[in-house]
C-alpha cells in the first residue's frame, strides 16, 4: 500500500505550536491536510506525530479531517515511520513534513509514480525542489533502522546514504517544482507571516500550487517578507546535524 506520511509534532522553540496556529480560523497543518488530500495514488494519509500529551490536539486534527493518526518516538523519526509502516501495512510512503504548508498533492502523485515505475530503495528530493520530499519503501525503512546508532533521527537523509541502497532523484518532475528564490517552510514568525499574506492575496481562489506560484509572480514583494530568514534556518539545520553527528 502506497501512503503520505505528514511528519509534524507540536513542540518547536522557534515558533512554539506552529502546526496548530490559525490561519483565518484554520490551523496551519490543516492547510497541509487538504492539500494531501488531493493525492489521487495513495491509499492513505497518516499523520505521524508524537506520544507527548501536548500532541493529542494533533491526532484530533486528524481524526476531525478523515486521515489515520499515528504515534511514536519522540526524537526517533525513523522509528516512527517503522511503527506506523507496521501498523498500517505500508509498502511504500511520501514523506511530506509538517512546516510545508503549501506542499503540491501533484509532487506527491509524482514520487509515488516514480517508486511504481522503478522501485529505488530510496527517492531524493532535498535540495533542488520548492520543499523537500522523500519515498520510502518499508524494506529500505527497516534497513537503516537495523542499521543505525542513533536514538535521535530528526535529520534522516544520511542514514540512507548507504552503498547498498539503490537511490534516485525526483525525475521528470515539472519544472514548476525547482527551487526558487522563496521560502515555504513555516518556521519563524516572518514565515507565519508569509503564509498569511499569501493566503488572504488568495481571496475566494483555491489554494493550489499553481495559484500560489501566480500570485507570487505578481507580488514579489510577498517573498521579501521571509526569504531573509534562510540562511539562518540553514546554519540551525547545519548546527544541529553536527551536534546529532558527534553524539
Amino acid at each position: 500500500m502506497n501512503a503520505i506520511f505528514i511528519t509534524v509534532r507540536s513542540g518547536s522553540t522557534r515558533l512554539p505550536n506552529k502546526s496548530v496556529i490559525e490561519i483565518f480560523g484554520k490551523p496551519t497543518i490543516q492547510y497541509l491536510i487538504d492539500n494531501m488530500k488531493k493525492v489521487q495514488n495513495a491509499e492513505k494519509i497518516i499523520l505521524c506525530t508524537t506520544t507527548l500529551d501536548e500532541d493529542d490536539v494533533l491526532c484530533q486534527i486528524a481524526k476531525r479531517s478523515g486521515i489515520e493518526c499515528f504515534r511514536g518516538s519522540v526524537d526517533d523519526k525513523l522509528s516512527r515511520w517503522l511503527g506506523a509502516c507496521e501498523k498500517y501495512a505500508v509498502d511504500f510512503f511520501v514523506n511530506v513534513d509538517g512546516d510545508d504548508l503549501f506542499f503540491d498533492n501533484e509532487l506527491a502523485e509524482r514520487v509515488i509514480l516514480q517508486y511504481n515505475e522503478s522501485r529505488p530503495d530510496f527517492i531524493d528530493g532535498q535540495g533542488y525542489l520548492y520543499n523537500d520530499v522523500y519515498g520510502i519503501p518499508f524494506t529500505s525503512l527497516v534497513h537503516v533502522c537495523e542499521r543505525k546508532s542513533e536514538e535521535s533521527t530528526e535529520y534522516i537523509k544520511p542514514h540512507f546514504n548507504d552503498s547498498e541502497l539503490f537511490i534516485e532523484k525526483v525525475k521528470d518532475y515539472d519544472p514548476k517544482w525547482k527551487k526558487k528564490n522563496i521560502r515555504m517552510t513555516l518556521d519563524y514568525d516572518e514565515d507565519l507571516q508569509f503564509f498569511e499574506t499569501v493566503i488572504n492575496g488568495l481571496g475566494e481562489q483555491e489554494l493550489t500550487f499553481d495559484n500560489i506560484s501566480n500570485y507570487l509572480t505578481d507580488n514579489p514583494n510577498v517573498v521579501d517578507i521571509n526569504w531573509h530568514m534562510e540562511n539562518e534556518w540553514k546554519k540551525r539545520q547545519s548546527h544541529q546535524m553536527k551536534i546529532e553527528k558527534d553524539t
